[in-house]
């Protein structure tokens, strides 16, 4: 039996039960119903947002970092004040502050095949707010294991996808992408960037698709994906369908549990965008300023994008992009002493393995980037 409204309720959902689609019973159905937003980033603020003034139950929240203020010009959900806050702390301050009546259930964890299934297991719908393939992996696995549907999306620049994967009544995930992107093909937002306003664009039809499913209106998106470019305001649909084949959802699935998927996919399962290598071949700030006072003869390489330049830069320095780099490396030296860095350490660290792989051994990476250089050494550079 759905739930009634409060004369409360009634009031603050009348725009939604002027709308015949909507009226007092699918208002009814939105309380009823559970949601769980994984990400509380920029695809996740605009989502939570919305499922809670729309009056979405209970909404999950899963995400495990801290505000800081480089979130503040795409993650809308967060302000000035919250910055040093947990993310999920900070979300569910703002939604209830939005709608009192809802319940936000927070979990302050990374969302991982040791714990997604509990997790997810008593939420009608998953809204995937991530920006890393072994979580949108994880996300939908779990989604066509436990039966539910998983409104997708994803954000790049200037560009957005959108889709709903619901493995009862079409494709999959892994059905549009059975394998992931070769480790550092695909760059993240935080090494690519991202116009502020997008993650507001592709999130809202995030929550657009997942209050259609639950008020069942509408035709949704599942068996389409939808590219959006926000620099000629361009919305393309292309058809998608179900893979037989299909390692999970297909008619022989291979793929019956939680598997590990960061090895599936070769990377880490998180947003950070501090590359980790270990293994003797970083160098820190300090060490590396304490390197060249004593006059040691090294190289420095920056393997950041033209234009960041403009940011910050070392000097002495050379630039070479690490999209450029496996084409130039004939400009390199490998008896010379090398130190490769970038913004935050995760291009040098992809860097630093095509070095290694072509018989460079002198070679450091400079753990946590130029922003580490400008914290720890230089505060006249400014961290970006």
């Amino acid at each position: 039996m759905l739930p009634g409204l409060s004369h409360e309720e009634i009031l603050r959902y009348s725009r939604h039960l002027l709308i015949p689609e909507v009226g007092l019973e699918g208002q009814r159905k939105l309380k009823a119903a559970s949601v769980l937003v994984i990400g509380t980033g920029g695809l996740g603020s605009p989502v939570a947002l919305y499922l809670a003034a729309a009056g979405v139950g209970r909404i999950g929240l899963v995400d495990y970092d801290v505000v800081d203020s480089s979130n503040l010009q795409r993650q809308v959900i967060h302000g000035t004040s919250g910055v040093g806050v947990l993310k999920v702390e900070s979300a569910r301050r703002r939604m209830l502050d939005l709608n009192p009546d809802i319940e936000v259930t927070t979990y302050n964890e990374p969302f991982t095949s040791q714990n997604a299934m509990q997790i997810a297991r008593d939420y009608d719908i998953l809204i995937d707010g991530t920006d890393n393939f072994p979580t949108r992996y994880l996300v939908n696995d779990v989604c066509v294991l436990l039966g539910k549907a998983n409104v997708y999306g994803s954000i790049f620049r200037f560009d957005g996808q959108i889709s709903v994967f619901d493995a009862r009544r079409g494709p999959c995930y892994r059905c549009l992408f059975p394998e992931p992107p070769p480790p550092g093909l695909v760059p993240s937002c935080a090494e690519g960037g991202v116009l502020g306003v997008l993650p507001g664009t592709v999130g809202t039809l995030q929550a657009t698709e997942a209050l259609k499913l639950i008020l069942g209106v509408g035709d949704s998106m599942i068996g389409r994906l939808l590219l959006y470019n926000a620099l000629d305001m361009s919305f393309d649909f292309v058809k998608l369908h179900k893979n037989p084949k299909c390692k999970v959802c297909g008619e022989n699935p291979t793929v019956t549990e939680l598997i590990d998927y960061e090895e599936f996919c070769g990377v880490p399962g998180h947003d950070h965008e501090e590359g980790v290598v270990g293994g003797g071949w970083d160098i820190s700030a300090p060490e590396l300023a304490a390197r060249l006072r004593q006059g040691n003869h090294l190289k420095l390489l920056d393997v950041r994008e033209p234009h960041e330049l403009e940011i910050s830069r070392l000097p002495g320095a050379d630039l070479i992009p690490l999209g450029q780099l496996a084409g130039r490396l004939s400009e390199l030296d490998s008896a010379q002493e090398l130190v490769v860095f970038c913004k935050a350490g995760t291009r040098s660290a992809r860097a630093l393995e095509l070095l290694r792989s072509a018989g460079f051994r002198k070679v450091k990476n400079l753990k946590g980037g130029i922003n580490a250089w400008a914290r720890e050494i230089d505060p006249s550079l400014p961290v970006y």
